[in-house]
């Protein structure tokens, strides 16, 4: 029987301290066997209750498995540029590919669709805490921002170096809604619940989400996202740590034959990783995928070892210094790895 090694106990000590209303939920999933256990700033507490969290990016693996079903169904191509579901751009201008916006490589700054000023104090309430950046969610794009966007962003005809970019993911889930006919969010959520089996994953926050805490301790509430805010596809969605580890499973099992086209190297990452369609591959053993994120108050990160056919899942309902999430399940997912060598 698996037994969470001390190292990962430790931080997930380390991570709990001072949070007085921190619920910590790690997850992990070994073969078919799932395992839930959540942490306080005193240690463990009670599993049994379901908490919904806010998932902030991981959103985008969601939004390319459905762009992956798409491709699968020849409804779309990977190498489309994004003109041809955006009919009202110019049509003499370059525009990327939608491989180019999977995979960062599209040339997209990474602040857009916020401006210097509000990129800036993005970047200073993270740093600080600060509460409106907490309780507000930033980003906000309408159509005509994205259209007005896309045009002033003129770019090269290449694969530029991986910026990551919520706009260039945004503008995928644009593209899924004008297929679909339904638009993004009806869409998205009917693929969550009907395709994928997730009962309690969908787009927005609902009166079942946990609320977020801020470093000053103080109620963050949730980020509020409307099905008008075309960056949803970035950064929308919430869930809990039992759906994370099912879609994990049905990620390992590859129990939707299209998602293998998801755990395929399409394009060069930074450092340590390649990237596949919405996850990241870690360079040295591409079975291993993974992704983070994080909104206002909340922190998350999915880690899966697609061959050894084990899961990490850690969701926080607070913003969490750098990594500490991802070095939590990090820690997790090796140890997961080592069990399976014995």
């Amino acid at each position: 029987m698996f037994e969470i090694s001390d190292e990962t106990l430790r931080l997930i000590k380390k991570t709990c301290k001072g949070k007085e209303h921190i619920k910590l939920t790690v997850g992990y999933l070994t073969d078919n066997n799932s395992e839930i256990k959540i942490y306080n700033e005193n240690g463990e507490v009670d599993s049994s209750k379901k908490y919904h969290y806010e998932i902030g990016s991981i959103t985008k693996t969601f939004t390319l498995s459905l762009l992956s079903k798409y491709i699968f169904e020849n409804k779309m191509s990977i190498n489309d540029s994004i003109q041809k579901y955006i009919e009202e751009l110019k049509e003499e201008e370059y525009y990327p590919t939608l491989r180019q916006l999977a995979t960062h490589s599209s040339g997209y700054s990474a602040r857009i669709p916020l401006n210097k000023r509000e990129y800036f104090n993005l970047i200073l309430g993270l740093i600080t805490g600060g509460d409106g950046f907490h309780k507000n969610n930033p980003l906000i794009m309408d159509f005509n921002k994205m259209k007005m966007l896309i045009e002033k962003n003129k770019l090269k005809e290449m694969d530029y170096s991986c910026k990551y970019s919520n706009f260039g993911i945004s503008l995928i889930g644009y593209g899924l809604g004008i297929v679909s006919g339904r638009g993004y969010w009806e869409t998205m959520n009917d693929f969550l619940h009907n395709e994928l089996g997730l009962s309690d994953t969908y787009l927005g926050t609902s009166n079942n989400n946990f609320h977020g805490y801020n470093r000053k301790n103080n109620d963050c509430g949730n980020w509020k996202w409307t099905k008008e805010n075309l960056i949803s596809p970035a950064g929308a969605i919430s869930s809990t740590a039992d759906d994370l580890l099912k879609y994990a499973k049905i990620n390992i099992y590859e129990d939707k034959s299209y998602l293998s086209l998801c755990h395929k190297k399409h394009g060069n990452g930074r450092k340590k990783y390649d990237m596949g369609l919405g996850w990241m591959l870690l360079k040295k053993n591409n079975n291993v995928i993974m992704h983070g994120g994080g909104t206002g108050c909340f922190s998350s990160f999915l880690g899966i070892d697609k061959e050894k056919k084990v899961a990490a899942v850690v969701l926080a309902n607070y913003q969490l210094g750098r990594n500490d999430d991802e070095n939590i399940g990090i820690s997790l997912l090796e140890s997961l790895q080592k069990s399976k060598d014995i």
